[in-house]
């Protein structure tokens, strides 16, 4: 049998601090406070993070990362599709990535003379870009913006949502908004409109890896 290979401390650190984070808040948790969670030294965790925002920066980094390949991706992709390709991957990003937006979006103050922020600002432009698509006037662009928002403020707001209920319940509020996606861009063929707050049947909504 093989042992399981322990969480090296920078991971252990990072997960005590998400924890500790959604439940006290960033401002009112302390380095000390984690590092008895972990039964760690404050010096431990000083460290791997010279300092608590460092924290939050790594924390938000794998979200911030994931979203700037997804719109490498679909800038590289067939301008007809790029508008899809980043809405439905957004979906999915922000799905992986729930709790440390929600903790972003609490405290989305804190990061705003980093670079992280200017990275996220890049990103939402980017993205609004990419759904707009090309020569778009002012109500296109307007609509990009709240497509954005549909596909991330839910996951917010509706934290005790399963993933798979809430994948199809922003996918068919962006749509929409905004009309069904091209033919043959590769949805699964619907299976009869979803009841509120329940996914299609058959995984209708979903594209096909």
């Amino acid at each position: 049998m093989t042992a399981e290979v322990p969480d090296d401390t920078r991971t252990r650190i990072l997960r005590a601090a998400l924890d500790l984070f959604a439940e006290h808040g960033y401002q009112r948790t302390s380095l000390r406070q984690i590092a008895e969670r972990l039964r760690l030294t404050k010096a431990a965790i000083l460290y791997h993070f010279p300092a608590k925002e460092h924290l939050l920066v790594a924390l938000v980094e794998p979200l911030v990362a994931d979203l700037e390949a997804l719109l490498d991706a679909a800038a590289a992709g067939p301008a007809e599709r790029a508008r899809w390709t980043v809405l439905e991957g957004w979906v999915e990003t922000v799905l992986t990535h729930r709790r440390p937006l929600g903790m972003l979006f609490h405290d989305i103050a804190l990061i705003t003379r980093g670079d992280a922020y200017h990275r996220l600002m890049r990103i939402a432009m980017r993205a609004n870009e990419l759904i707009a698509g090309p020569d778009a006037g002012r109500r296109e662009r307007v609509r990009a913006v709240q497509a954005v928002a549909t596909c991330s403020d839910p996951v917010v707001f509706f934290a005790d949502v399963p993933d798979e209920v809430l994948r199809a319940d922003m996918l068919d509020g962006v749509r929409r908004l905004l009309g069904d996606p091209p033919a043959g861009y590769g949805r699964e063929p619907a299976g009869g409109a979803a009841g509120a707050g329940e996914p299609a049947a058959g995984g209708a909504g979903r594209v096909r890896r």
